[in-house]
């Protein structure tokens, strides 16, 4: 059974593990291995298993997330009072549908806005992130037309997403930040030294996106090659090489322990992050119900403060070989 999670000092309340809708529409698999009828499936079934935590964006597809999200809430009645709707603004979509750079200019904010409203056939967007900090627009800035959306009734709670801590600092300043969403997880630790002591100073949300290491911790994972050409893990550097078989090695502690629970290496990796603190709400993105429901039963899963302690020295940074993106990609995250 989910409890409810209260991120930020606003009122945010959700359910513990979230759905991350990304994997619907892009990144993951082949465009051939998606399906719409089993997409729209799987997100009724985690509305039937206490889910109300639903994170899309403009820019997955683009555009065709929201999409297909808004379908899969017309054929339920009354379910969109129950949901928290997040997505996200921040990038320039050029007109061939790639991304173009980044864009927070207030006007654009207000365009892609309206547009996700439209898209997702709602009159408000519960939380609504910054996708991407966008260094020729003060933060400031963005945050004062973002409060405006919110006193407008177009917006209920803010939120930032892969924001340094500096950044987050001067847009609380602004407007109270709900929730930061950036990656975290057993397989990556980047917030532990400086962002998450900022976030309980300020007393604002963590919501983790890529919480098993992109497939990685559920002990499914495959050399970069195996991927199909637009899978994101074939371009992964830590899906390559050498660096594949150090964190297979690391990952194992992963395993050991799932096999000794008689739960998946999956659940483990979730309970970790849930173990992590109340003010942390995972969003595991699958398309599939039989993964949905592995995910969400990991809710259920008790570690011990040793078998925390075992799983934290196992899959350290020094542990993890590899950056956790490329170059190119790097260079969007503000820290």
């Amino acid at each position: 059974m989910l409890t409810t999670r209260t991120l930020g000092t606003e009122g945010l309340a959700v359910s513990e593990l979230g759905l991350g809708l990304m994997g619907m529409s892009q990144a993951y698999g082949t465009a051939d291995e998606r399906d719409e009828r089993e997409s729209i499936a799987t997100i009724h079934r985690a509305i039937d298993l206490g889910v109300t935590f639903f994170d899309t964006a403009e820019v997955y597809g683009p555009y065709v997330n929201e999409e297909l999200f808004a379908r899969a809430l017309a054929e339920l009645d009354g379910a969109r009072d129950r949901l928290v709707i997040a997505t996200k603004f921040g990038f320039r979509i050029d007109e061939n549908g790639a991304i173009a750079g980044v864009n927070s200019q207030p006007a654009h904010i207000r365009q892609a806005v309206e547009g996700s409203l439209r898209r997702l056939r709602t009159d408000r967007i519960d939380l609504l992130y910054q996708h991407r900090v966008d260094p020729q627009v003060p933060i400031e800035d963005v945050m004062g037309t973002m409060a405006e959306l919110v006193r407008e009734g177009k917006v209920r709670f803010l939120g930032l997403s892969e924001a340094g801590e500096q950044t987050i600092r001067r847009a609380h300043a602004v407007h109270p930040i709900s929730a930061l969403q950036s990656e975290y997880s057993l397989w990556e630790r980047n917030l532990e030294e400086r962002i998450i002591p900022t976030l309980r100073e300020l007393h604002i949300g963590l919501v983790p996106f890529a919480p098993l290491g992109r497939g990685f911790l559920t002990g499914r994972a495959q050399r970069a090659e195996e991927y199909p050409e637009g899978d994101f893990r074939r371009g992964d550097p830590r899906y390559q090489g050498e660096n594949f078989d150090a964190n297979v090695r690391a990952a194992s502690v992963v395993r050991d322990m799932a096999a000794r629970k008689h739960v998946t290496p999956g659940q483990i990796a979730l309970a970790w992050l849930l173990h992590k603190g109340n003010d942390i709400a995972p969003i595991p993105g699958t398309k599939r119900r039989t993964y949905l429901e592995e995910n969400i039963a990991a809710a259920d899963v008790r570690l011990t403060h040793s078998e925390m302690s075992t799983l934290d020295a196992a899959l350290s940074p020094d542990k993890i070989a590899g950056p956790r993106y490329n170059e190119e990609r790097m260079s969007t995250v503000d820290r």
